[in-house]
């Protein structure tokens, strides 16, 4: 849908609900473009192998984390990588194949005569084909129209009523990224690599990457993902500096906090102006402490990705979110900003 034709259906439009499933208004599937997209099985079910191997072997190296996968996980995998011969304005530049999902990084090459919805829903058909001849569909008793969907003549069908336990292979819908900035290209293809590692560490460490909701911490709610017991130190301090600061003053101030945190101070910001995002970028690769507090708020399968991943494994990282959770890249407020701040002097001062 245009930016035109969202504007002007946006008055007869429901509640927006928080989703990763919409797509981005305005913008032209069809065209030349790259997508990271993922699929997720129904009910998040391990159809598609094992995770195995050690998180401290890297590389290609046999015992590096890897998914094995099974005679479905093959056959997805096959599909996938045949994008092209069904669709030849696209290719298939990478793959990761996780027990209940898959990251595939999508070129267009050139305009298509459809939308990648259809590309998608094509790849959906053919391994829905697979998933039941390897004799994982339920029956058909369990795949019938459920009483709630009994319609009237010429209605339409709301097919996300139906009983879905288990007559089709995938969840309903499927997210995008669209490729943008200067490098993403090759931060995606490396998350992609590194994905099984990351699901084996957060295996070993389930506690650290749990998203609690409800949490309430000096007397406001937050959704908590991370080392909460980092709420019980001493000392927590607050990490807040001015916009005006001189790159001088701001290398001060890094210096400054760097040394209180490894004095035993866990740092606490959201790291709004350009000197906070330089001392908590600073603390976070010096391992050190940090709670840090999100304006975008949390879902249950928020991860941190990056460094943030890590420092949560090593249980240096809170990240703590008031607000309920948007899709949308949206700026940032003045009141909100301010309210962010105050809620790190709470907790400071807890």
């Amino acid at each position: 849908m245009n930016k035109e034709e969202f504007e002007k259906h946006r008055p007869y439009a429901k509640e927006k609900k928080p989703s990763m499933l919409r797509r981005r208004v305005g913008h032209d599937y069809e065209g030349r473009s790259i997508y990271l997209v993922t699929l997720t099985t129904e009910g998040r079910r391990p159809l598609f192998g094992t995770l195995e191997g050690r998180t401290d072997v890297e590389g290609n190296s046999p015992e590096a984390p890897h998914v094995a996968l099974t005679e479905l996980g093959e056959a997805v995998k096959r599909e996938w990588l045949d994008v092209g011969n069904y669709h030849p304005e696209v290719s298939s530049i990478a793959l990761q194949m996780m027990p209940d999902h898959l990251h595939g990084i999508l070129f267009v090459k050139s305009r298509m005569p459809q939308h990648l919805g259809q590309v998608i829903k094509g790849f959906k058909a053919s391994t829905n084909k697979h998933y039941r001849q390897l004799g994982y569909a339920a029956t058909p008793s369990q795949q019938r129209e459920q009483p709630s969907q009994q319609r009237k003549p010429g209605e339409k069908r709301d097919r996300s009523l139906d009983d879905r336990e288990h007559g089709m292979l995938w969840s309903i819908g499927y997210n995008d990224h669209i490729l943008g900035g200067k490098g993403e290209l090759q931060r995606w293809i490396d998350y992609l690599a590194d994905n099984p590692r990351r699901l084996m560490t957060k295996r070993q460490c389930p506690d650290l990457f749990r998203v609690r909701f409800g949490m309430t911490v000096a007397g406001r709610n937050y959704s908590a993902l991370g080392n909460r017991f980092l709420l019980s130190r001493p000392v927590r301090l607050q990490v807040q500096c001015s916009r005006r600061l001189s790159d001088e003053e701001i290398t001060e101030r890094v210096e400054h906090f760097l040394a209180e945190a490894r004095r035993g101070a866990v740092l606490v910001s959201p790291a709004i102006s350009k000197g906070e995002k330089a001392v908590m970028r600073a603390a976070m690769n010096a391992r050190m402490p940090l709670i840090f507090i999100e304006e975008n708020g949390l879902t249950p399968y928020t991860k941190p990705g990056g460094e943030f991943f890590e420092a949560c494994s090593q249980g240096k990282l809170l990240i703590l979110a008031p607000w309920e959770h948007h899709n949308e890249k949206i700026l940032i407020t003045r009141e909100k900003c301010l309210a962010l701040n105050q809620m790190a002097k709470e907790i400071c001062n807890q």
